[in-house]
């Protein structure tokens, strides 16, 4: 595993870095009826409060990091994970994976949980790391101490913690490969896809 590289996950006819957070509550909910109704991808498990609780981890999670010393510069975070997560890809009916290297963000502006947001905010098993947000200093000490999940965790035996989730609360970064993705998509849409953006 790679403490340099961030990647992030997302649906292939759709591009990267598109976020339910960005949406009113209204939209969001009526993207993911729609998902729920086609049973398309990992997203159409999720319930119905599903927004109003992320929104509320979310804010939890950003107040948390400002208190570290972070520097958000959005409300709501894109979300990466740190090092890759083979398992993520299977959320999509046809996924991708875009690889950014960590430096080409301030780290003022990322935070990190180890696991997904949701279960280290929400779930009670007295792990250590469970409702705490790191920066980019402090989870490199709980990586050497715990390992990465998506190698002792890769199948989700051993508890809800299957990668390093890392919280981007900046857009300037993601909307250059956002921008990348929507100039390239008329073109040849595979060109963009097939490679590793470094």
């Amino acid at each position: 595993m790679d403490f340099n590289l961030l990647c992030h996950y997302y649906e292939v006819a759709r591009g990267p870095f598109h976020n339910l957070s960005a949406l009113s509550i209204e939209e969001a909910d009526s993207i993911l009826s729609e998902l729920r109704e086609n049973g398309r991808g990992f997203a159409s498990k999720r319930s119905e409060d599903y927004m109003q609780i992320r929104r509320q981890l979310e804010k939890q999670a950003r107040m948390m990091f400002v208190e570290q010393g972070g520097n958000p510069r959005t409300l709501y975070p894109h979300y990466m994970t740190l090092g890759q997560s083979h398992w993520l890809l299977e959320w999509y009916e046809e996924g991708r994976e875009l690889q950014i290297y960590i430096d080409d963000f301030d780290a003022s502006t990322i935070s990190f949980t180890y696991g997904d947001l949701f279960p280290t905010m929400r779930v009670e098993d007295g792990k250590p790391y469970r409702k705490k947000v790191y920066t980019r200093d402090t989870i490199q000490q709980v990586v050497e101490q715990f390992g990465w999940p998506q190698q002792w965790n890769s199948h989700g035996q051993y508890g809800p913690e299957r990668y390093i989730e890392v919280q981007i609360w900046d857009d300037r970064v993601i909307e250059r490969y956002r921008n990348k993705w929507i100039n390239t998509e008329h073109a040849d849409i595979y060109d963009f896809e097939g490679r590793t953006m470094v």
